[in-house]
């Protein structure tokens, strides 16, 4: 494969490396960083809410004896 075929992938950090077609303006890496910051609280609030309700090896349920 030459490096022409290859896929190239954003970045959302100012790099003069980055090729011109691929640079995001500063309003839109800013956009971007914000979403990012959203979706890392998102993610850290539903494992917060998920741990709490998920049984531990204490809390899990015990299957009783058979008559």
């Amino acid at each position: 494969m030459t490096t022409e075929q290859t896929p190239r992938q954003l970045t959302l950090l100012p790099s003069p490396a980055v090729p011109v077609q691929f640079r995001l303006d500063s309003q839109t890496r800013r956009r971007g960083m914000r979403h990012v910051a959203e979706i890392r609280q998102y993610l850290a609030n539903r494992e917060t809410v998920y741990s709490s309700v998920r049984p531990t090896a204490d809390q899990s349920p015990k299957r009783q004896a058979a008559a």
